[in-house]
């Protein structure tokens, strides 16, 4: 037994992170991780630890994110990105397969056969691994299996972060999904910065994520070592403070298809899709057809698509939900309460993307107590008004 494989737990000092992305681009992993672009912290392609979010936190409330710079070299203490990981498994468009005329008045299909790019994504949270379980049960299921999914799966590694700094619209101890990484990775870091102290504590998750480390200079945690990264995720569980009752959530949704409350929300929602698309669960699709101007060529294309959108529910003559109103109660009744008969999971993991980039601030959670007050014959008290992005 090799020494690496004695130990779970290790630590890496902060000045020698780039091993790690070294090791990963050998095995041959695109490191796919945090970055700074537009005002916003995004996940591309990096090269280089100096890519990542250096120094930078983000404020994130109803229809409002900043970045905010400080004084220390901190690599993770963002929350979530605008974007989600699903890009990279699911992509927003994707070519399924390509028909060309033969010449004898037909067509040869050429299928998509491409390999598959071999993904490693850092600095992915506990809820954001909730998020890609759920994929999984989706595209992955003993019924229904999406081929073009599970080539991207397999071949992705992932190297998650616990959660050290929630911002204000993450509500991920509701729903059972973080700040603490509990499954579903190759490796999980916790950054401890602590005066000149700066380390990473290292968890292996899999034989996958402890052949990375064989070629990165890190040494066993002590239990002291341990006990101070643990705490810097418990100080962060209790700073969570926005929360999602999920008792009897799915019936409670069911008892108010019908409920005015829905007329109310159409006021201010703008049917805008913000929330779908950076829903790190959402899978709405649509199927487009295209051909060349010639006919030669045919082409078959899937694309995100949203509840949200008019032409999303048409059906053989006239869309099904025409109103502000029924699109916005098919999101959430879906996403809370019918996706659990679906998949037997919750479709919200908690990361509160919905919340920040709603252009008008609308937040799914007190969307959820207002329905609970209203049943108990409580005045529901009218959202406060949130400045919109400046950021976005």
């Amino acid at each position: 037994m090799s020494e690496r494989a004695q130990y779970t737990c290790y630590i890496l000092p902060a000045r020698r992170l780039q091993q790690l992305f070294d090791s990963l681009k050998r095995r041959g992993y695109q490191p796919i991780a945090p970055t700074v672009r537009d005002g916003a912290i995004v996940y591309e392609p990096v090269d280089s630890v100096e890519e990542l979010p250096i120094g930078y936190s983000d404020e994130q409330r109803a229809g409002v994110y900043r970045l905010r710079r400080s004084n220390h070299r901190a690599f993770f203490e963002y929350v979530v990105s605008p974007h989600s990981w699903k890009r990279y498994l699911y992509p927003p468009r994707q070519r399924l397969w390509r028909a060309v005329r033969d010449g004898n008045g037909g067509f040869d299909i050429e299928q998509e056969q491409e390999a598959p790019p071999r993904y490693a994504f850092v600095g992915v949270r506990a809820c954001e691994l909730a998020a890609i379980r759920i994929l999984d049960r989706v595209f992955l299921s003993e019924h229904y299996c999406d081929e073009y999914y599970a080539h991207r799966r397999e071949e992705t590694l992932l190297v998650a972060v616990n959660c050290t700094h929630p911002a204000g619209n993450c509500f991920c101890t509701s729903v059972g999904t973080g700040p603490r990484v509990q499954e579903g990775h190759d490796l999980v870091l916790t950054e401890v910065l602590q005066g000149s102290e700066h380390f990473f504590l290292v968890e292996v998750g899999s034989a996958r994520g402890a052949a990375v480390l064989e070629d990165v200079d890190v040494h066993p945690a002590t239990e002291e070592q341990q006990q101070r990264a643990r705490q810097a995720v418990e100080r962060a569980s209790q700073r969570v403070t926005k929360r999602l009752d999920t008792e009897g959530l799915k019936e409670l949704l069911y008892r108010h298809l019908d409920s005015p409350h829905w007329e109310e929300v159409a006021k201010r929602c703008l049917t805008c899709s913000n929330c779908t698309m950076v829903c790190p669960t959402c899978f709405c699709h649509t199927i487009e057809d295209v051909t060349n101007l010639q006919g030669t060529v045919a082409e078959r294309w899937r694309q995100w698509d949203s509840c949200f959108h008019v032409d999303f529910s048409y059906i053989h003559g006239s869309p099904v939900r025409v109103s502000e109103s029924s699109r916005y109660r098919q999101w959430i009744t879906h996403k809370l309460a019918s996706w659990q008969d679906q998949f037997g999971v919750l479709g919200c993991v908690g990361c509160g993307r919905c919340i920040t980039w709603c252009p008008v601030g609308i937040d799914i959670t007190e969307e959820v107590r207002a329905l609970r007050q209203g049943e108990e014959g409580r005045a529901v008290p009218t959202p406060p008004k949130e400045e919109s992005h400046a950021n976005a």
